[in-house]
């Protein structure tokens, strides 16, 4: 769907977008951002993001948990790399919190866990136990997980400084 040089009217424009909110949770900034993109100005983008927000295809607080879940469990992200993100999206903070608060507990320590494990694993020629544990720290902090947690992770798996 090419829409570089295509202006719509607002009309016109209602499907498109619909259809993009429906195939995927979107926020509020991709809306906008779409729909001016269409050559749409101002007060008509903000009437149909308020249009789409009470026909129910724009949730932004539903967006931050679809979000959350899958960069959780499919990307495996720690809770600093969501929130990151979802700030990037202009999301606002108490939807960024209220996603984040699906993240169960048990479930987000035993993947901090598991990470480390897999990145020890991969790190088996290394013989400098202190490199390799700087190495594990460094992985999981770009991986967004907080350093408190990750100093009890490497402790519980052997793979801490003592």
């Amino acid at each position: 769907m090419d829409n570089k040089n295509k202006s719509y009217t607002p009309g016109q424009a209602l499907p498109k977008i619909q259809h993009y909110c429906a195939y995927q949770e979107r926020c509020h900034a991709e809306v906008t951002d779409k729909l001016y993109s269409f050559g749409l100005h101002k007060s008509e983008v903000d009437q149909l993001v308020t249009q789409l927000i009470e026909d129910n295809y724009l949730n932004e607080e539903r967006f931050a948990r679809s979000f959350v879940n899958d960069k959780f469990k499919f990307n495996k992200w720690g809770r600093k790399k969501i929130e990151y993100q979802l700030k990037a999206k202009k999301v606002s903070a108490y939807n960024i919190k209220s996603g984040l608060k699906a993240i169960d507990e048990d479930d987000y320590l035993a993947l901090l866990k598991k990470e480390a494990i897999n990145k020890m694993d991969s790190l088996k020629k290394e013989r400098d136990s202190r490199k390799k544990t700087a190495k594990i720290y460094q992985y999981l902090i770009g991986r967004g997980f907080e350093s408190g947690l990750i100093g009890e992770a490497l402790k519980e798996i052997g793979g801490g400084m003592d």
